[in-house]
């Protein structure tokens, strides 16, 4: 079981989670991985942003306003009053040694890779130091460990660390079996590991659910359950589309084509491990465990017949068009602009090019669309091949997602129809060879439309 920032965000939110975790304990062997409380991460980010600007006065106060936060939850979900006092002093050990590391940012007046890793790494540490003295003041038998601790080895990317399984599942069968049978609930932290030699690396985004699949494929669990604050999937964002419904039963390709396009659901890097052995995984509501939940399976053991399983969206986005007639049939154009925006830390979230070879369209995130369209223009405009770089700020992708579109006849002909009937004008269309999603791009102003638009075409909300 993975507990996400949200689920762990306050007092009543751990209060509920050691009652679900009591509840399933009785009946079922676990494994817990819990994330940093919502809002911690960012707020390690921001202090070690400020200790490598040797601002000692801001970091002070964030890390006092951690102190506080965790101290205080400690103190309202923990009875008695020995284990109020050891939890406190777990957490002092290990806020002075965050004190120590941002200290060292600011001497340096620097912040690497790896010392943003260790920095980020006491989120975690602290929120389960705080969700295991709480099980064991209920009375639930549990060991708190590190991803150190409990085996995850890493290489040495730090901030996207990438797990070394041979060696990680040895290390975890080794440390958390023993545990398991002597019926003690492992209370892992996620998102943290370590290399070889020791020291601290994150997994990037999706960490902490990585950690419950890295866990639960090692050990041969039955399922990974992500406990997060809504009814697992759903067939759109409902702040958007009202009629959104929980999605009972989806392919691990689905899920990863959703996560792509805005959803919220797993990192497709987390879903590997399960992925690989056909590990289900459930996504479920701390708040209402009753609740619908999402079953994210194998494509052969899906039993849906929905041809297009949801609607997503990525707003904050812009569209940046290269085009020239020198272009056409000159190899490795494509590849120029993709290496440009690659310098220059751009990450590309479509790409479209006409059969003519005249232009290339792409759509970035809306932050980077000054420094992409700058170095674009500074590196390719002296080129004879291209003649103008063109971009539009406000636009959104909105993708149709499901594996029942995969060899079905007339499904783009549908999407379109139905979005060009309200009204909205397509600015860019992509589809990859999976068939598993169709992605276009409108206007912001549109998203509200076109999702309403498909939900109701394809009868999501049925």
């Amino acid at each position: 079981m993975k507990f996400g920032g949200r689920s762990v965000g306050g007092a009543e939110a751990f209060r509920n989670v050691v009652a679900l975790i009591s509840n399933y304990a009785s009946a079922n062997d676990l494994v817990v991985v819990t994330s940093a409380m919502n809002g911690v991460t960012n707020s390690l980010i921001e202090a070690a942003t400020r200790a490598s600007q040797r601002d000692e006065k801001h970091v002070a106060e964030v890390t006092e306003q951690i102190r506080t936060r965790h101290e205080n939850v400690c103190e309202q979900v923990i009875t008695r009053t020995d284990e109020i006092k050891r939890t406190n002093a777990q957490l002092d050990l290990e806020l002075r040694e965050l004190e120590k590391a941002l200290t060292g940012v600011s001497y340096l007046g620097e912040l690497t890779p790896r010392s943003l890793d260790y920095v980020l790494s006491f989120g975690e540490k602290l929120s389960t130091l705080v969700l295991a003295g709480a099980l064991h003041d209920s009375g639930v038998s549990v060991q708190r460990l590190t991803g150190e601790e409990a085996g995850i080895v890493t290489d040495a990317s730090f901030g996207e660390a990438t797990p070394l399984m041979t060696v990680t599942q040895r290390k975890l069968e080794k440390k958390l079996c023993p545990l398991i049978k002597d019926k003690k609930i492992p209370v892992v932290t996620g998102y943290i590991a370590t290399t070889q030699d020791g020291v601290p690396t994150t997994l990037g985004r999706g960490g902490s659910d990585y950690t419950a699949t890295i866990i639960g494929s090692a050990l041969g669990a039955d399922e990974v359950w992500i406990w997060t604050d809504v009814d697992g999937i759903m067939t759109a964002d409902p702040k958007i589309e009202h009629a959104a419904q929980t999605i009972r039963e989806i392919s691990f390709m689905e899920a990863m084509e959703m996560s792509h396009f805005g959803a919220k659901a797993m990192h497709p890097k987390a879903l590997e491990p399960a992925a690989k052995i056909g590990l289900p995984v459930r996504v479920k509501n701390t708040f209402n465990p009753n609740g619908p939940d999402t079953l994210i399976l194998q494509d052969q053991r899906i039993k849906s017949v929905n041809i297009v399983k949801a609607v997503t969206s990525v707003k904050e986005a812009s569209m940046i068009t290269v085009s020239g007639a020198g272009m056409h049939g000159a190899p490795g154009t494509a590849a120029k602009v993709l290496d440009v925006l690659g310098k220059n830390d751009v990450s590309v979230l479509m790409i479209s090019q006409s059969s003519s070879e005249a232009n290339i369209s792409l759509v970035i995130a809306r932050s980077n669309l000054e420094r992409a369209t700058a170095a674009l223009k500074e590196s390719l405009l002296k080129e004879s091949l291209f003649k103008e770089i063109t971009s539009e700020a406000d636009v959104s992708i909105v993708a149709a997602v499901g594996a029942g579109m995969k060899g079905t006849r007339g499904i783009a002909a549908r999407i379109f129809r139905a979005v060009a009937d309200e009204g909205v004008n397509i600015k860019m269309i992509a589809q990859g060879s999976s068939e598993l999603n169709v992605s276009f791009v409108v206007r912001e102003d549109d998203v509200l439309k076109s999702v309403h638009a498909l939900h109701e075409e394809f009868r999501l909300g049925d």
